[in-house]
């Protein structure tokens, strides 16, 4: 449902086209794909772009940006939906390049964008390296600050986590991030989603999938 409303979201994209238009597409995308509700804030899509993409603020305090697109931009969307009380959980950065929207990210022609999506592409292959089962959650969020600073970036979350399990009730979400103890295969699924920036950078870049163990072997669905 999400990946095919962020695709949808993606098409859309064209200069002249608002903020609030982009978030109003990608809603009414994930109703008819069968959302019935949006589980984080009453809001199912969190879209940036420019200079704000490295914004990281609670959905509490959300509010769409006041942004007309131009002819190239780099744009984040992060989707929530809920259906019958199970969550769904995708953002993506997606890039308008002389007013065509980009099938990839890191087609773009602008080095600095193409590159830090494809730094995100390489956490999350990373991430499928060394994700165990027995391994905690701070571990992990361990290994991946440590990632992202190799690669010359920074975690831009407000909490400075980088990811969470997905649960049926928000107060029951646990972490990724160091302090929490709890293993990697205690919850069904879980979400990992660098926030990232370039060290010094004016933009940020958003890839997130959620994950589940089979068979002992990390796997996205």
């Amino acid at each position: 449902m999400a990946r095919a409303a962020m695709e949808s979201a993606r098409a859309s994209l064209r200069p002249g086209q608002s903020l609030h238009e982009l978030r109003r597409l990608g809603e009414d995308a994930l109703r008819e794909l069968g959302a019935d509700s949006f589980w984080y804030w009453g809001i199912g899509a969190f879209v940036f772009a420019g200079e704000d993409t490295v914004l990281s603020v609670s959905g509490r305090e959300y509010r769409t940006p006041e942004h007309i697109l131009g002819e190239s931009e780099l744009i984040t969307v992060d989707l929530s939906p809920q259906r019958r009380g199970i969550w769904g959980d995708f953002a993506r950065t997606l890039v308008l390049e002389d007013g065509v929207p980009l099938a990839d990210a890191r087609e773009s022609r602008r080095g600095e964008w193409s590159d830090a999506v494809a730094v995100e592409h390489a956490l999350h292959d990373e991430l499928l390296r060394i994700a165990q089962p027995d391994m905690t959650f701070e571990a992990l969020a361990h290994a991946m600050n440590s990632r992202i600073a190799a690669h010359g970036f920074e975690n831009l979350d407000f909490r400075g986590n980088l990811g969470h399990s997905i649960a049926r009730e928000s107060s029951a979400r646990i972490y990724l991030e160091l302090g929490n103890r709890a293993r990697l295969d205690s919850v069904e699924l879980f979400t990992v989603e660098p926030h990232i920036r370039p060290l010094g950078g004016r933009f940020g870049v958003k890839h997130e999938n959620i994950y589940r163990f089979v068979d002992g072997t990390l796997s996205a669905l």
